[in-house]
């Protein structure tokens, strides 16, 4: 044990002498370097959202936060449908181009990507018009069909947002994902509220105001979305000179990753979503509310120890003894991190609540004491992700991930409705028991398959 905090001791000190030496050579030093804009991202982002979350959940209210939050996982969904692995195999077959300095290739994967990323936005827009009525008062019954619609607008700005995050991921500017940040969640944090405050003095419906919600946030990543292509634009990451077609075998090896990670993508949504999909069929919005409230700060307190951003441009460019040494220390590191934050959560999590939401969502407490589990979980599958896209095994995580998300569905489903009869929050309890088994199994898979 000794030997183990001493050689820990000896790596910070290292890293903080990069620091100050500002030596950032090689891929230890851009690690370092990216990982102190990733964690000032990630700093500003859970601030921000946690300021934005504090605000809103007191604007709305439980029964309404809970609808906004019901509304916002819908849209996540058909949302995902844009998605589809596309920001992923961006990141990686730019990055690897990029390591073999084969700069105009990586231009070619960009022009590729792109096209089938707006071809799968329009097809997610146009089903949730589709089904966005049947979904509010057919399945939930409850007032958010207009949010939802308000969701086309989200799905587009933010999937722009999202693409031009990939590229400057790829080229690991992680620079301007940090300012691009910034811009996003102050925009949020005036707009949204500024829209609900209006929305309330006019003594609109609650549907009228999730709508305008919805809108104003869909606003803030059209501002982010503005930056990023300026951004782009500038550094000349697109520039057509030189570019040619992607030949047959390079587009059936990124079809072939697309489809993979488009499993993983679909997989992962319906496991941070279902719970709350479940929930909305069977409980009142205010217990969606006290759901969410105490999964938005344990999100916060696991993105602390997170490097998954950080690690996959990384990864796709060192050797595979090097990885494995990489992978030894930083799961050391973050397992430290995450035990802290672990027992903090448990000591402090009635006062949190009471201090940042308000004697409103006390009954979130309980709730939070459960899901500080997911504290020492979910920082160590952050590890594993990007160690097997780098290795082009999107398969092992698309099993690993589908499995684990057919036993969410089943263990929510059970526990949910086993324990409705005994009240509402009960319900909300048994949701969060199966979300915090399966992702702990989700990590036992992903350990098992990397051995």
């Amino acid at each position: 044990m000794d030997n183990f905090f001493n050689e820990e001791k000896n790596d910070f000190k290292n890293i903080f002498q990069r620091i100050r030496k500002k030596d950032f050579s090689g891929n230890t030093g851009l690690a370092i370097k990216n990982s102190i804009y990733n964690f000032s991202t990630t700093v500003i982002s859970k601030f921000g959202s946690l300021i934005f979350t504090i605000i809103i959940a007191r604007l709305l209210m439980p029964e309404l936060f809970g609808f906004y939050n019901l509304a916002l996982s819908t849209i996540l969904i058909f949302a995902a449908i844009s998605e589809l692995g596309i920001n992923q195999s961006i990141v990686r077959f730019v990055s690897h181009s990029l390591g073999k300095n084969k700069k105009t290739k990586s231009k070619d994967y960009l022009i590729y990507f792109a096209k089938i990323k707006f071809a799968l936005v329009f097809i997610s827009i146009i089903l949730l018009l589709i089904f966005s009525k049947f979904i509010a008062e057919g399945y939930y019954q409850k007032p958010i069909f207009l949010a939802l619609l308000a969701g086309v607008f989200y799905i587009f700005f933010t999937q722009i947002t999202n693409y031009f995050i990939s590229v400057l991921n790829s080229f690991n500017n992680f620079k301007n994902i940090l300012f691009k940040e910034i811009i996003f969640q102050l925009s949020r944090i005036i707009f949204v509220p500024l829209a609900v405050v209006y929305a309330i003095k006019l003594s609109l419906s609650n549907e009228t105001i999730l709508f305008y919600v919805i809108l104003a946030l869909s606003i803030s990543y059209f501002f982010t979305g503005i930056y990023l292509s300026f951004i782009t634009k500038k550094k000349s990451y697109f520039r057509p000179k030189g570019s040619r077609i992607l030949s047959k075998e390079e587009k059936k090896e990124a079809n072939r990753f697309v489809i993979l990670t488009a499993v993983i993508v679909l997989s992962g949504v319906f496991f941070g979503n279902i719970d709350k999909v479940m929930l909305g069929r069977f409980v009142a919005g205010e217990f969606i509310g006290y759901y969410q409230a105490a999964f938005s700060l344990i999100g916060a307190l696991t993105s602390l120890c997170s490097f998954g951003a950080v690690l996959l441009p990384i990864f796709s460019r060192m050797e595979n003894k090097d990885m494995k040494k990489a992978m030894k220390k930083i799961t050391k590191i973050v397992f430290l991190t995450s035990s802290v934050f672990f027992v903090l959560t448990l000591i402090f999590s009635n006062l949190a609540v009471k201090i940042i939401y308000g004697n409103e969502y006390l009954l979130a407490a309980n709730i939070l004491k459960l899901f500080s589990i997911l504290v020492l979980i979910l920082p160590m599958i952050s590890i594993y992700l990007p160690y097997f896209m780098s290795q082009n095994k999107p398969g092992v995580i698309a099993k690993s991930l589908g499995l684990s998300t057919m036993i969410n569905i089943i263990l929510n489903y059970l526990l949910i409705t086993t324990l409705l009869p005994y009240g509402q929050l009960s319900a909300v309890y048994g949701a969060t028991i199966a979300t915090i088994i399966s992702q702990g199994i989700y990590l036992g898979i992903l350990i098992f398959r990397k051995r």
